[in-house]
């Protein structure tokens, strides 16, 4: 019996695009104004509570939603307006090749709004290579965002999408999303091409040349997928 071609779950952002100067900086001073406007906070106090919320939830939102009674909607709409994000996105079309290779239903899991995926995928000329998006707002649980890296909600995600959890591959540059996906059985590939500098927020201090025993693959290039199974 021929064995089925896995079901991709990718990342968006420092996955699929380098979204290191195109989005990351905007969106983290739009995250920090917010904080600072409606929890009315000091810039420093804002950018300490960002960054602790990051690091214990995984995102800052669930935080600002926990403790301070934030309507998440709101914040996703105010801090990804992004006004000319489009002008700073750049596609390369050996990536738009090696996905068109890739035998299997491929899907966008990530964290950030629908909308902005959205955004950033039509920009990149990323949307035909893929089967649907899956965003924040699309993780939510009995009224609770359990966005990655939830056990839960990634059980959840193979379950909608009617496969077993060992045919889906999770695609991602931050690490600590994969040790979730790899403990219920997905297999997972580590995407190193944009973290090159060092690995910041929650994995700080990780070698770039080791690989977690929860990881399955390490790679730098889409290409690579192609020689992995």
């Amino acid at each position: 019996m021929k064995t089925p071609p896995p079901v991709w779950l990718f990342d968006l952002d420092n996955t699929l695009h380098d979204a290191g100067g195109a989005a990351f900086a905007q969106i983290t001073e739009s995250m920090t104004v917010y904080m600072e406007r409606e929890l009315a906070l000091t810039r420093a106090e804002a950018e300490h509570l960002r960054g602790r919320y990051w690091q214990r939830y995984g995102a800052t939102l669930l935080g600002l939603v926990r403790h301070h009674g934030v309507k998440a909607a709101h914040f996703l709409h105010d801090t990804h307006a992004l006004p000319g994000l489009e002008a700073r996105l750049r596609s390369h079309p050996h990536d738009l090749a090696a996905l068109g290779r890739l035998r299997g239903p491929k899907f966008i899991l990530t964290n950030a709004p629908q909308a902005y995926a959205e955004r950033v995928m039509a920009a990149l000329g990323l949307g035909r290579y893929f089967d649907g998006v899956i965003g924040i707002e699309q993780m939510a649980m009995f009224g609770h965002l359990r966005p990655k890296p939830d056990a839960r909600m990634l059980r959840t995600i193979a379950v909608r999408l009617k496969v077993p959890v060992h045919r889906c591959v999770l695609v991602e540059d931050t690490v600590g999303h994969q040790k979730s996906a790899r403990r219920i059985g997905m297999r997972t590939v580590w995407m190193q091409r944009w973290l090159l500098d060092g690995i910041h927020g929650p994995e700080a201090g990780l070698a770039l040349a080791r690989r977690p025993v929860y990881v399955c693959a390490r790679i730098r290039s889409l290409q690579a997928l192609a020689r992995w199974r």
